[in-house]
This record gives structure tokens, sequence and C-alpha cells, in this order.
């Protein structure tokens, strides 16, 4: 039976830590979505390991790790990230992923490609990670994407990348700084260990599947940056909900344990497009100073805010969680008032919205509804169960769920594996 861990907001809510903490549980960790724009951070007996590509899963030296087929893989990073979590001490990593057949290919023209498209955007870029996860999945739609697969046909696939490359460098012309030879030399020297890792992700899933293995499905990004539920067009190029994982893994919704929504403690967010409740005065400051918020993947400051529960509750209705895992609750450790966002209200008529909008500009000029809770101004970082916390920090857990109606099943007091309370 499956445990699925989703991003509620726009992403680095910590899902990593959780995954972590259940991986023991489990014997298959998987990816559904997303590329090497994603980032984990894990903290394990006092070292710091960071993920893109890769599943967490790998830190459990019991699991199995799969990249399922929605998932875009640039292969030097695949190499390299396993390399790194080697040199930090992680034994038989190699033995313990996989990658789908069907996965498409992030090439290193991709990403040149996404860096160009961000110029011409301007003013009004994405604020992408430039790792090329934009025009990897565009070319899956249009059906010249390229898959693992065919990396092993080295005829097919060297006229498939020449065909793709000379299709960009018709629209970019001496703008794109690509040399077609050099990469297709260099997936000469990937071909026979990249061999090692590939698998047909259909029969290992059924397999699984049928006998009812412990399965933990890790979502990348966040609700808020799918590709059809989130800010479009700030959002990343994959379903990065609910559906996408019953898409990318060939995974049964019959054989689902439990649906697990990660919620930050307040509310951030990187790149472009609105976001109401952010905070560009003290309190956003602080929030990202304390909370260390800067990516794994880029190092960007991210934008920072108040928690928005029309968010959360927005994602709940589409990816159903069944709990939530609240995370960074020690951030707020000193703040003597905090307010939660509960409702947006039209500009021009004052009334309250029904959901979170689609359109991008009444979104930019909604009013926001607060509520004001009593901070506690006390440490969180040491409680070992829901009674050791602060009243007022229960108060503002017990507001989350009553407000979204889902049960908070974890709570998140720093950043170590300890400081995870279960209820």
């Amino acid at each position: 039976m499956a445990t699925i861990v989703i991003g509620a907001q726009w992403g680095d809510e910590g899902k990593g830590k959780l995954v972590d903490i259940l991986c023991p549980t489990v014997k298959l960790c998987a990816r559904a979505q997303g590329g090497n724009n994603a980032g984990h951070t894990i903290v394990a007996n006092g070292v710091t390991y960071d993920f893109h590509l890769l599943p967490s899963g790998l830190i459990n030296p019991e699991c199995q790790n799969v990249i399922g087929s929605g998932v875009v893989v640039h292969v030097p990073s695949f190499f390299k990230e396993l390399n790194d979590l080697e040199a930090k001490g992680l034994k038989d990593v190699r033995s313990r992923i996989l990658i789908s057949d069907r996965a498409h290919i992030v090439f290193d023209l991709h990403q040149l490609v996404d860096g160009l498209e961000e110029v011409e955007l301007g003013g009004k870029s994405i604020g992408t990670t430039r790792k090329g996860i934009g025009p990897a999945y565009s070319t899956k739609a249009a059906r010249s994407g390229i898959r693992i697969c065919e990396v092993f046909n080295e005829t097919l696939f060297n006229q498939r990348l020449r065909e793709l490359a000379a299709g960009y460098k018709k629209r970019y012309g001496d703008l794109l700084k690509y040399d077609v030879e050099e990469e297709i030399s260099r997936f000469n020297e990937y071909r026979e260990e990249l061999g090692n890792y590939v698998v047909d992700q259909v029969p290992l899933m059924k397999s699984a599947q049928d006998s009812n293995l412990p399965i933990l499905v890790e979502g990348a990004n966040a609700l808020m940056l799918d590709l059809d539920f989130g800010t479009y067009p700030y959002v990343t190029s994959s379903n990065t909900g609910l559906g996408g994982v019953f898409t990318g893994l060939a995974l049964s919704p019959t054989k689902v344990k439990s649906i697990i929504g990660v919620v930050k403690a307040y509310t951030t967010r990187v790149g472009g497009g609105p976001f109401a409740t952010e905070d560009l005065g003290e309190v956003g400051t602080m929030l990202q100073e304390i909370g260390r918020e800067w990516g794994v993947t880029t190092g960007r400051r991210r934008r920072c805010g108040w928690l928005d529960l029309v968010v959360v509750k927005y994602s709940a209705a589409i990816n159903h969680y069944t709990s939530l895992n609240v995370t960074k609750l020690d951030i707020l450790d000193t703040f003597p008032t905090i307010k939660v966002a509960t409702a947006y209200l039209d500009p021009t008529t004052g009334e309250e919205l029904e959901s979170f909008p689609a359109n991008l500009e009444l979104l930019a000029n909604v009013k926001v509804k607060y509520e004001e809770l009593k901070g506690w101004e006390k440490p969180t970082t040491g409680a070992k169960a829901f009674y050791d916390l602060p009243k007022e920090a229960r108060a503002y857990v017990e507001f989350i769920e009553n407000f979204v109606g889902i049960k908070v099943q974890y709570i998140g007091t720093g950043p170590g594996r300890q400081n995870m309370i279960t209820r």
C-alpha cells in the first residue's frame, strides 16, 4: 500500500524530512514527476544530504528507489548526485536506484534553451531554475522528446538529438551556443553504465502493488506549481499534485493508504507570480533569515509571508489529503503575534471569494482577510509530544486543522530527524 507525500503550497515545505522519517517502514520509494529542479534537504546522523533528482529514500539502506516515467532525467546530474551521496558515506546507493525506461531525458541543450526562454520573457520571466525542465516537458508534449530507452539505440539516438538541436538552432540562431556532437560523445560514455539502472517500470510497480509492498511516493515541487492547478504560467511544467503521482508511476488508486500534505507553518515561494500574503517588510525578512529561506537547488532567496490557509484549503480540495504535516513551527517561536490568511476579498466588491482564483490579475489585487493569533515566544524545538508544545503553539496547529478540516498528524520543530512530533 502506498503513502504519498505532496507539497501543499509552492514547494520547499520540508517533504524530504518526512520521507526520511517514513522510509524505514517502506520497501520502495518513488519519484513520479519533476526533475533535478527539486531540492530536498535531509539531516541524518549529523550529515546534511541534498537530493535533487534522486529519491530521498536512498538514505534508508533497506529501501529500493525508482525514478518514474513522469520524471525528466538529466543524466550527468544523476551520476553526479550518486557520486556526492557516496562521498558523504551512503552505502550501496547504486544497487538501490532504478530509472524507468520511459522517462524523458533533459539534455544540456534543454538547459541552454531554458535560459534563452527566460531572457526572452524579460520582466515577465517565470523564474525557473534553468535546469531545462520546462523545455524537456515541452519536447515531450510535442512528441520530439527522447526517452531513456532510446539511449541504447545509438544510431537512432544520435539522429534524434541532432534533429532536436537543429530545430532549436532554427529558432535561436547564434544565440544558442551548443555543440550537439559534444553531447552525443558524452552519451557514448554514459550508455554502458546507464544501462545498469534502467528498468521497465510497469511490471516493477505491478509486482510491488500485487504483493502489497509498502511504497512511499515522494512528491517534488508542490500543488501551487502544478501545470493545471497552480498559478499558471508561474508554475513548473509537470503535474505536481495527486494526478501526477498516478500518471507518473502507474500507481493504482486502490492501493493508496494515505496522502500526506506538507504545509510550512508560514508561506514561501520562489520565482515570479502573485503571492497574496507576501510580506516585503520586517516580518518577511525575519521569516527569511530565521527560516534560512534560500533554495537547495539554486541558492535563491525565497519570498516569505504569513501562512495562507486559502492556499492550503484549495490544495486539499485537489489532493484529498488524509492528514497534514506542519513543518518549521519553530521558525515562529519569537513572534509575539502571528497572522493567518483565512479569506480573499474581491478588490472591487469586497465580497469573499469562494476559492483560490485562476485569474492572476484578480489574485494580484485581492484583499487578504487575516486572523491574528497570540504567539508563544518560547522554544518548540525540544518538544517530543504535542502537549510538550506551548499552549499557543498547540492552538495554532489546531486552528490550521479546524480551518482546513484535516488532522495535523506530524509537526516539525527543527531540521533534524528527531525534531518531528507524531500525533
